[in-house]
Order: C-alpha cells, then structure tokens, then sequence
C-alpha cells in the first residue's frame, strides 16, 4: 500500500530536515516500497523526472542510502529506515561539530567596532548566584582547577571541588584547612598571616582560576552584599594568575605549569 500524499509530504519534509532534497527524499520513500527497482521504475513511483532520476540516484549511493545491482538493467534498492536514518544523524553531528569548532575560533578571536580585542568582565552579585556560578565552573572544568581563598569560602564548595578533582587536577590554597573534607585535592595552607587580621570571621573571599583561561575573583563580607568578577580575558587571568603565582612563591611551593 503506497503512503498517502499527506504522509508522504510528511516523510518528504522530515528527511529534508535531514539533509536530503525534495528529490532525494521521494526516491528513497519510493524504493522503500519495493524490493528493487530500475530508474524507469523509480521515475513512475516516486514522480522525480526521468532525467533528474540517475543523478539522485548516484547522490544516494554516495551518501550510503542506496545499493546498486551489477546487472542490466541496473536495479536499485534502499537502506534500512533505521540505518539510513542512523547514517544521516552522523553527518548532521559531524557537521554540526565542525560547525561549533569554526564558530568558536571566530567568536574568541572577535573584535570590538574599535578593531581592539573584546576583554569582557562580568559582575555577579548575591551570594546564590556566585555559588552557582562556581559550580557550573566546577563542573565545567576539563584540565585543572586552582584556588585561592579563606578557607570559610572552600569549606562551603567542598562538593563541587570534590567532584571536579575526579576528573581534573584541584589544587587550593587557603588559611586553614581541614583535609578530610576534600579528599583527593592538593591544599596549601600558606596564605599570609596578613588575611586573618584583615578579614573577619565570617567573610568570604577568594580567586578561581580554571583551564588556565577563566578566571573568578570572589568578595563578600559579613552584612554586605557578595559581589564576584568573572572574564576569560587573558588580561584579567593574566594578572591575578600572577598573584597566584607570588602566593605559591611565599609558601615555597614551586611554580608548575
């Protein structure tokens, strides 16, 4: 029983959605409903011109849609729905892909109207909105993690940086620690005496550093509202990496890159 013309338009368009053309779509719906069939054959089922039948044809069987006979006349047949299908998503994800990479190196080597580079810092405020901020950062994390920061601030991320040290070097440096709430991550106690007398008990403070490209400066103190700076300006990463850096001087810690 031959589709309706309602559903067969249907079919058309979702394969066109699939990369196929309007004549591809119809010649590969019309050899599903047979075993096999010559280009005459195909013409008369699917209503694609004769001469257009042989270059659809040929475009199918390079895509792997489509086998051909070694016979005379030539007879064609159809993949599988499931392979064919299959087959199609692959090429729409490598395409995809390549698509995603290309448009990122554009978009990081984008230029402001001025022909500078675009150095964008974000600000982010209340203390809901930076943690969650972190965690996503956390999470994202495909080489290392590097903090620095009172250890009131690391205690209350001790989930995240723990889920991250799973996959990626964590390393933290703070004032104090207690190493069994973050196992598997390398901790420093070495930040300068200077931090406990000008921080109160209840502030929160701290440097995220991840990938070596994202930075994450975090201030709050007690009855004030928390504010955070986040940028992948190499800039901005740049200059407090260097603070991270003095920081693991003080402490006699060798720098690794």
């Amino acid at each position: 029983m031959h589709p309706s013309p309602e559903s067969s338009g249907t079919i058309t368009d979702a394969l066109k959605t699939l990369g196929l053309t309007k004549y591809e779509a119809l010649v590969y719906v019309a050899l599903l409903q047979v075993t096999r069939a010559t280009a005459t054959e195909i013409h008369e089922l699917s209503g694609v011109p004769r001469a257009s039948a042989y270059p659809v044809l040929d475009r199918l069987i390079q895509r792997n849609l489509v086998t051909v006979s070694h016979t005379a006349p030539k007879r064609f047949s159809a993949l599988p729905p499931t392979e064919a299908v299959d087959s199609l998503m692959r090429g729409i994800g490598e395409k995809a892909s390549y698509a995603k990479e290309t448009l990122q190196e554009l978009y990081d080597r984008r230029k402001t109207p001025d022909g500078g580079g675009q150095e964008l810092v974000w600000t982010i405020t209340g203390d809901a909105n930076i943690i969650s901020r972190i965690r996503d950062l956390m999470a994202q994390a495909t080489d290392r993690v590097d903090v620095l920061g009172n250890w009131n601030l690391i205690e209350d991320l001790g989930e995240p940086l723990s889920m991250a040290a799973g996959r990626v070097r964590v390393e933290v440096i703070t004032d104090r620690c207690e190493e069994s709430l973050l196992p598997g991550i390398l901790i420093s106690a070495i930040v300068p005496p200077i931090w406990h007398k000008e921080m109160g008990s209840n502030e929160r403070a701290g440097i995220f550093f991840v990938d070596g490209s994202k930075v994450m400066v975090v201030m709050g103190s007690e009855g004030e509202m928390p504010i955070a700076l986040y940028s992948e300006s190499e800039g901005f990463y740049r200059f407090f990496s260097r603070y991270w850096s003095l920081i693991r001087g003080y402490g006699g810690i060798p720098d690794q890159k």
